[in-house]
């Protein structure tokens, strides 16, 4: 897919394009003692779900673009939100989806495949 704007997904991980750049990946681990979930990005954990009314999640250290960060905790909120409710990956890329589009984010189409990058 070539374009200025998407999210492409590789197993758990994921990579977000904005304005032809590609930020990522983005992913998450079990934590050790599997009672919560760690957020990675580029192999550095950012945050972490310990529970419904715990959750942290900080990626400033990063220097990311406002946008990135934004379709980013949306995109690792509705896997993580996903796998805790043993949804199918259609149904919350569904949900993922339609978040999107409510929060003005309609530009980050999907795609789906391996190492490959967004920009071809």
């Amino acid at each position: 897919m070539r374009g200025t704007h998407g999210i492409r997904f590789d197993g758990t991980r994921f990579w977000v394009l904005h304005r032809r750049r590609e930020f990522g990946p983005f992913d998450y681990e079990w934590s050790k003692d599997f009672s919560g979930v760690e957020f990675m990005y580029r192999d550095q954990k950012f945050g972490e779900y310990c529970s419904a009314e715990e959750i942290f999640a900080d990626l400033k250290q990063f220097s990311l673009p406002m946008r990135v960060v934004e379709v980013a905790c949306l995109t690792m909120g509705m896997i993580l939100y996903g796998v805790l409710n043993g949804l199918p990956e259609a149904i919350w890329k569904e949900q993922l989806r339609k978040r999107l589009d409510e929060s003005g984010f309609q530009r980050f189409g999907f795609r789906e495949e391996g190492p490959g990058r967004l920009t071809g």
